[in-house]
């Protein structure tokens, strides 16, 4: 069989057995519920409106008035009905009865919110605000000038000098999506190739498909099949987000992070073809199912320092690891995103990550080619490598 073309059908017939696989469909399809039931929760819950009731004694009546006025211009989703207690032996039977969700009441030095278990955090929120601004205003007053006058000087606000407060918010957001999406996929797909290389060595049917192709054509083939698999879904989960993302209040800013996505793309594509030629070459060396938890190790906890580099490293670390292979491959998407990186950088870092992945599948077809035939037992990777054809 042409060589040019026995690579591509190996690819054909991986796809098509996958696609038809319904554990692989079933999940897809899970993982899209999850996705989209998210967003909906999140514009749910933006969305809804709650209405807390108050208990309030004769002393705190007029102040409960004044939280309740003032609710919805704290928080529009927020709204507030009075519950009037005789006294505070009735107040706190009515938390405690449920027919409250706090109690209001003055103490020597301010104001309390009283609750059975707990006080709802908008509750708090909305009171807390609108009772400290009422006093301020009172003791103004009383002393003989106005709350403006009072507060002039003391406001703290944020800024910051790359991009808006919005925009940084989101692209962490999305920094933490890419690290989990790579390191997802890269072991979810780059596991199913191990097996289906292992199955296809302990079944000895990899004998029979040698005598047609070439081994560098079957592991071509595959790696072709599960790289479009991965960037396939990669693609279909990342379309379901953003839609997501633009119902919420952060679509404004998407616009701004349209360019990082696509060079995550470009270096998903790149990072996870190296990977996906390592789990190969572990499914190789292994000759039953059982081993390749042990020959996908190595494999394995490089993608978690990966994972837990682009999550927790800061400041310089960050900046030198995102020049390295495969930790480019989420980092330096990551720093696009949230604006530190420069196009120039990513292209130099993408061209890296790419001559990393080149020569890794070169060594990774060598060993695959000497271990894939090999049936004494499990391999170690000098063991293949010095293995005979």
């Amino acid at each position: 069989m042409n060589a040019n073309t026995a690579w591509a059908l190996v690819a054909q017939r991986e796809l098509s057995v996958r696609l038809r696989d319904k554990t692989f469909i079933i999940s897809t399809i899970l993982s899209l519920v999850v996705i989209v039931g998210i967003f909906a929760f999140q514009a749910w819950s933006s969305s809804k409106d709650t209405t807390y009731d108050l208990a309030v004694t004769s002393q705190s009546q007029e102040m409960g008035q004044v939280v309740k006025d003032s609710a919805p211009e704290v928080d529009d989703t927020v709204s507030i009905d009075l519950v009037e207690a005789d006294d505070a032996q009735a107040a706190e039977t009515a938390v405690m009865d449920e027919e409250a969700d706090a109690w209001l009441r003055q103490t020597d030095d301010g104001w309390q919110l009283v609750g059975r278990s707990e006080v709802p955090g908008s509750l708090n929120d909305v009171a807390g605000q609108t009772i400290s601004q009422s006093v301020l205003s009172t003791n103004a007053q009383d002393a003989g000038t106005d709350l403006a006058q009072l507060q002039a000087g003391s406001t703290v606000s944020t800024d910051i000098l790359d991009g808006t407060a919005d925009q940084q918010a989101a692209a962490t957001i999305v920094g933490t999506i890419m690290a989990i999406l790579f390191y997802t996929a890269a072991v979810v797909f780059g596991m199913y190739l191990a097996m289906s290389v292992t199955e296809e060595k302990q079944s000895r049917i990899v004998e029979i498909i040698a005598t047609s192709i070439s081994l560098r054509s079957l592991l071509f083939g595959k790696l072709a099949a599960a790289v479009a698999l991965a960037v396939g879904q990669l693609l279909l989960y990342a379309a379901v987000a953003l839609i997501g993302v633009s119902f919420t209040d952060f679509g404004d800013v998407l616009p701004g992070l349209t360019s990082g996505l696509l060079w995550f793309v470009l270096f998903f594509l790149a990072g996870f073809t190296m990977i996906a030629a390592l789990y190969a070459v572990a499914g190789a060396l292994a000759s039953r199912q059982e081993d390749i938890q042990s020959t996908s190790l190595p494999v394995t906890m490089m993608l978690m320092a990966v994972f837990f580099g682009a999550l927790f490293a800061k400041g310089g670390v960050a900046d030198v690891l995102a020049w390295i292979p495969p930790f480019s491959a989420v980092l330096q998407p990551m720093r696009l995103v949230s604006g530190e990186g420069q196009w120039w950088e990513a292209l130099v870092s993408l061209g890296l990550l790419i001559a990393a992945t080149g020569a890794v599948i070169l060594v990774a077809e060598r060993i695959y080619r000497r271990a894939l035939m090999q049936t004494s037992g499990k391999l170690t990777y000098t063991q293949a490598w010095k293995a005979e054809v």
